[in-house]
């Protein structure tokens, strides 16, 4: 499987980057509605689902791919930590708020709902979670994975935290038990 996947990536790496993301946003999903909610077949939400799978294909995957070829090229010659910190300072500092800022603004506006409530209701404590998650899988990354393989770990990787996303950015009721306490288990 892995040799299948490097031969596609060097025959088209933007286009299988996109494409893994896609598919892996859209596994997140499934997982959320199936694992965590525990909905069951007959109650899977698949308009949610696509919705998952094109925001993972038709952003985050495409700007992902071109923001870590932006952070490689940070470079302090015979400062390799340095470089590390940076990267992952970088991606957590800037990107990440951003980034969530256009999930959430994004998704909602796919619902039809009110993105601003949605980001009240859910942005900071989001954020919070993934400053617990992502710097420490980021500076593996950045630190031992090639650059044309880092999406692909953080896809893997955000099989987990795309089924939390998903959970988050549906979740209607109780959003001040979910401000309150812990994310789900997942």
């Amino acid at each position: 499987m892995l040799r299948w996947y490097q031969a596609r990536l060097a025959k088209r790496p933007v286009l299988t980057q996109v494409v893994t993301t896609a598919f892996l946003f859209g596994a997140g999903d499934v997982t959320a509605q199936q694992a965590v909610e525990r909905r069951g077949a007959a109650n899977h939400d698949y308009i949610r689902t696509l919705r998952m799978t094109a925001w993972g294909g038709g952003f985050f995957g495409p700007v992902v791919v071109q923001w870590y070829k932006l952070l490689d090229r940070v470079r302090f010659p015979g400062r390799p930590n340095l470089e590390l910190v940076t990267r992952v300072a970088a991606d957590q500092l800037l990107f990440t708020p951003v980034n969530l800022l256009c999930f959430f603004t994004g998704m909602t506006v796919l619902e039809g709902g009110d993105p601003a409530e949605k980001l009240r209701k859910s942005y900071w404590t989001t954020l919070q979670t993934n400053w617990i998650v992502w710097p420490t899988v980021q500076l593996v990354n950045f630190k031992v994975i090639p650059l044309e393989h880092r999406l692909l770990v953080v896809n893997v990787v955000s099989l987990g935290w795309n089924s939390y996303l998903s959970y988050v950015n549906t979740k209607k009721a109780s959003y001040k038990a979910l401000e309150s306490s812990d994310p789900p288990r997942i």
